[in-house]
């Protein structure tokens, strides 16, 4: 009786093989991984140590001007965007500037978000803290293109930084950060495409 030698196991994985396994390869790295307009968001960050996840990444364009990049993070992945404002813990809504934007041309932006997602009375109640986060930007002057800027929840107060360092005092109120939400998350977002890209769509 003639036993055949067995192939080397090299020859045993077939081209389909590894052509599959190159490719379930890259889906992990695309999972972990998430580029916007030229822009690379972590997967993963932390805030006040809670460690959280890029629930949507997307562009925020002006007529034909690439603005910003924005990135939501979140201690767990939502779709839904009630969802999203209910959610407890902390929160970062990080931005990627992608062209010089002034303070007063960035607040008057955020303002007009604010005021197309609520009734004037609840626009009223959060207009002290409009003008807290207005004085914070006014310190930093301009949001330069390449600047990073998060504005966090940390638990128990919005925190601005800008590329890393804490900018200005924590505004109270979590009522305060999910009205800044709503500009990108709320019935009348800033740009329909960018709140799906945000939840994940």
């Amino acid at each position: 009786m003639t036993i055949q030698n067995q192939p080397p196991a090299r020859e045993l994985a077939s081209p389909l093989n590894r052509g599959a396994a190159i490719v379930l390869a890259f889906a992990a790295f695309a999972v972990n991984a998430a580029e916007v307009a030229g822009v690379k968001l972590d997967d993963k960050t932390q805030v006040q140590s809670k460690e959280l996840v890029l629930n949507g990444a997307g562009l925020r364009k002006r007529v034909v001007f690439n603005v910003y990049v924005i990135g939501l993070y979140l201690p767990e992945k939502k779709s839904d965007p009630a969802a999203v404002l209910e959610l407890a813990g902390p929160k970062r809504a990080a931005i990627h500037m992608l062209r010089d934007v002034s303070a007063d041309t960035f607040t008057e932006a955020l303002i007009e978000g604010l005021r197309e997602n609520h009734i004037e009375a609840d626009y009223k109640a959060f207009e002290p803290r409009v003008k807290e986060l207005a004085g914070i930007l006014a310190e930093i002057k301009e949001a330069k293109k390449g600047m990073a800027i998060t504005l966090d929840w940390t638990g128990s107060a919005t925190q601005l930084t800008a590329n890393g360092k804490p900018a200005g005092k924590p505004i109270a109120g979590e009522d305060f950060y999910r009205a800044l939400l709503r500009i990108w998350l709320g019935d009348k977002p800033v740009q329909n495409d960018l709140k799906r890209a945000l939840l994940g769509a």
